[in-house]
């Protein structure tokens, strides 16, 4: 069967899982669901089949798993946006609208990735200046943390859009410096480095991930950042020296946080023991937890539950509340749809028909995979609680865009992959009937 035909019957597939979840979540003696959120629905299972036919013509050979994946993914976290808060649902429809929109253009504009390569150092500008954004004039402090920009009634994360300039500074810069970040030309103690005007660039972003921790008291995003800059280099240059070294440089940077700044502190204490502040500091965590233990191994089910009991359930939480009404069986279902995604775009990373495109695709599904990591984590109680998004679930405009820009570069890379894979097949064979 071809990718296309593959991705509309499982995109069928995706829609007839999301209108039935609506369905069982209307009927829940706890849900107050309108009628009038019936037509958002309606309108984002269509604009994602819209986008599947113009994937059709735009890029045909593209992996046919990731978008029906997505459009689960996005199904579903409508679904349960709407159950959680019905006022929500119209906003999280045109942010997909607007998400779709920033897919397709992305697609038309850049048909060749490759084209990108030499503007990395463009690239790496406009990563500072979007994560300086939030100190400006315009920036806004919300829930503690300065990583808004306000522009009248709507606010923006300039740090989403960043994820995605960083990756590709990143990519850009490795693909052409790679070889020579394997040298060891200069000896710090135990530790053998490239030469420092190689190294510079990399040591900048390392720093500017701390910066966000510090400045801006955003340690999910400090910690995607930091991540994708060590995984990316690893990739590049295949010495772990670069990982045990700047998990030293984080951890060391992390503890004087924790010892200088008073909000870092009081986030590790409210993960380590939630329930001594139960009434305050921990009390989202600790109705997470309730919620997690209620929903036990089948789930309270869909609108039978009662999540909306805990603060921002719908973007920070909202891994919380599928765990409480679809239970450990439901919570786990969601977990093996994101590895099955970040599955397919690790395969499309190692498919890359150029080293720009391979270590491009890493380092955003990278991105994609450890967001969701961070986010289950601090439900879980396994890391620290961020203010990070889970990928097309929760609530959120300037992820969900950024994550669709995100996913147009991965379908593309693996279209590229396949015709570039053809054009040599086709041309070998030439050369062979040539030579016969």
């Amino acid at each position: 069967m071809k990718p296309r035909n593959i991705e509309l019957t499982l995109l069928i597939l995706a829609a007839g899982i999301t209108c039935f979840g609506y369905w069982l979540a209307a009927q829940g003696a706890t849900a107050d669901l309108p009628t009038t959120i019936v037509p958002f629905l309606i309108a984002v299972l269509g604009l994602l089949f819209g986008t599947h036919f113009f994937i059709r013509i735009a890029i045909p050979f593209a992996d046919g798993l990731v978008f029906p994946l997505v459009a689960l993914l996005n199904g579903l976290g409508f679904m349960m946006i709407s159950r959680l808060n019905p006022d929500l649902a119209m906003n999280q429809a045109v942010w997909t609208f607007l998400g779709l929109s920033a897919f397709v253009v992305t697609l038309l504009m850049f048909s060749d990735l490759r084209s990108l390569e030499p503007y990395r150092y463009t690239f790496a500008a406009a990563s500072v200046v979007l994560l300086l954004l939030p100190l400006s004039p315009f920036g806004a402090n919300i829930n503690g943390a300065q990583i808004w920009i306000r522009l009248g009634p709507v606010s923006i994360q300039p740090g989403e859009i960043a994820k995605v300039t960083l990756a590709l500074f990143l990519a850009s810069y490795l693909a052409e410096k790679k070889d020579l970040l394997a040298l060891k030309a200069v000896k710090l103690g135990p530790l053998q480095l490239p030469p420092l005007k190689y190294f510079a660039p990399l040591l900048f972003a390392w720093c500017m991930t701390l910066m966000v921790m510090v400045v801006q008291r955003d340690l999910g995003t400090s910690l995607l950042f930091f991540t994708l800059f060590l995984v990316m280099v690893y990739v590049a240059t295949g010495r772990s020296i670069y990982v045990f070294s700047g998990l030293s440089l984080f951890t060391v940077g992390a503890f004087v946080s924790w010892s200088q700044f008073a909000h870092v502190k009081r986030r590790v204490s409210t993960w380590l023991d939630p329930f001594a502040d139960v009434k305050g500091a921990g009390f989202q965590i600790s109705e997470a937890q309730f919620a997690m233990a209620d929903g036990g191994l089948a789930g309270t089910g869909l609108g039978l539950g009662t999540p909306t009991g805990i603060p921002v359930i719908e973007s920070d939480m909202i891994f919380a509340a599928f765990a409480e009404e679809l239970g450990l069986l439901g919570a786990t279902a969601l977990l093996v749809i994101i590895l099955l995604f970040v599955s397919s775009g690790v395969r499309i990373a190692l498919s890359a028909a150029s080293e720009f495109e391979r270590l491009l695709a890493t380092g955003l599904i990278l991105l994609l995979g450890f967001q969701a990591f961070i986010i289950i984590g601090g439900t879980l109680r396994v890391l620290p609680l961020t203010g990070v998004t889970l990928p097309f679930v929760s609530y959120g405009g300037s992820s969900l865009i950024a994550n669709y820009v995100i996913v147009a570069i991965l379908l593309r890379v693996s279209h590229n992959s396949v015709v570039v894979a053809t054009e040599q097949l086709v041309g070998e064979g030439k050369w062979k009937a040539a030579k016969s």
